[in-house]
């Protein structure tokens, strides 16, 4: 199995790629192109939808249409894009503060984390959104990244990207909250490979899958953080996996191109496309964001 370029789309910052089971769909975001983009690989059939600004992560909604983090703050949005509902903004300083990754989690709240862009002090967090409002889940962060949920959804999985580790959490869906925090992977850089966890999701079989950012490769782990496999990715800078297809056996990678070398960029050419291949074990289907929980 190897990955392929199926949509040659070269965001800048390609990221979040979820599918649609209802749509047989794949949605992802461009963060420094603000854009959301819509593709249905059995028709190729690919729209893109301007954003205001930055728009780091989404997830689906019941009744359709999206939850999305921006630079600025949590939206609803309708089924094309159009943001019709303003739900709390980013406490951060947003000169240096946006919305990065993000998932919803078995109940049906959003999971949002922030990216430090100086990464000099620690000051992003991930949050938590619900009826309650927003509220933060684990702070001291460079750039949150690789949330994802064991198939029972009693495990949580983050990722602290510029460290190079990912942590595992007891997670309540009853209650949104995350306990007895431990290091579940942790890499070590080289001077020539300094891959490092980005986004993630989970497969039937509880492992997890991560792309490693300025590694060109992903990698799959058991539930127990044992290293089971990789993959190149034909992209220096792969951002985050999905799963999708009809019998959601197929793996998508978003991946960027902006801020990289002329060398790399004609070394990688396709960077910031979209990439596929078949998997035999399938992915999860996505949680939907519910605004009443």
């Amino acid at each position: 199995m190897s990955l392929t370029v199926t949509l040659d789309v070269r965001s800048e910052l390609g990221e979040c790629p979820l599918w649609s089971v209802e749509e047989q769909a794949l949605y992802f975001v461009d963060i420094k192109g603000r854009a959301l983009h819509r593709f249905e690989s059995v028709k190729g059939a690919h729209r893109t939808f301007a954003m205001p600004e930055e728009i780091g992560c989404i997830g689906l909604r019941k009744g359709g249409g999206f939850i999305a983090g921006f630079r600025s703050s949590l939206w609803l949005l309708d089924a094309d894009g159009n943001r019709t509902q303003k739900l709390a903004d980013n406490p951060e300083d947003q000169r240096t503060s946006r919305f990065n990754d993000g998932r919803i989690d078995p109940a049906g709240r959003f999971l949002a984390g922030t990216i430090d862009e100086p990464k000099d002090g620690g000051k992003a967090h991930l949050y938590r959104y619900d009826a309650r409002g927003l509220a933060t889940l684990v702070g001291g962060l460079l750039t949150s990244n690789g949330v994802a949920f064991s198939p029972d959804g009693r495990i949580l999985y983050h990722s602290d990207t510029p460290t190079f580790t990912v942590w595992r959490y007891a997670y309540d869906p009853a209650t949104g909250e995350a306990t007895d925090k431990t290091l579940f992977v942790r890499l070590q850089p080289t001077e020539t490979d300094r891959g490092r966890p980005d986004g993630a999701a989970v497969d039937v079989e509880g492992c997890y899958w991560t792309a490693l950012f300025e590694g060109g490769r992903i990698q799959r782990y058991s539930p127990e953080g044992r290293l089971l496999v990789e993959y190149p990715v034909p992209a220096r800078c792969p951002t985050m996996v999905c799963f999708g297809g009809a019998d959601l056996k197929t793996l998508y990678v978003t991946s960027a191109r902006t801020g990289r070398s002329d060398d790399e960029l004609r070394a990688y050419p396709h960077s910031g496309s979209l990439f596929s291949m078949p998997v035999d074990v399938p992915g999860l289907p996505e949680y939907k964001f519910d605004h009443s929980i």
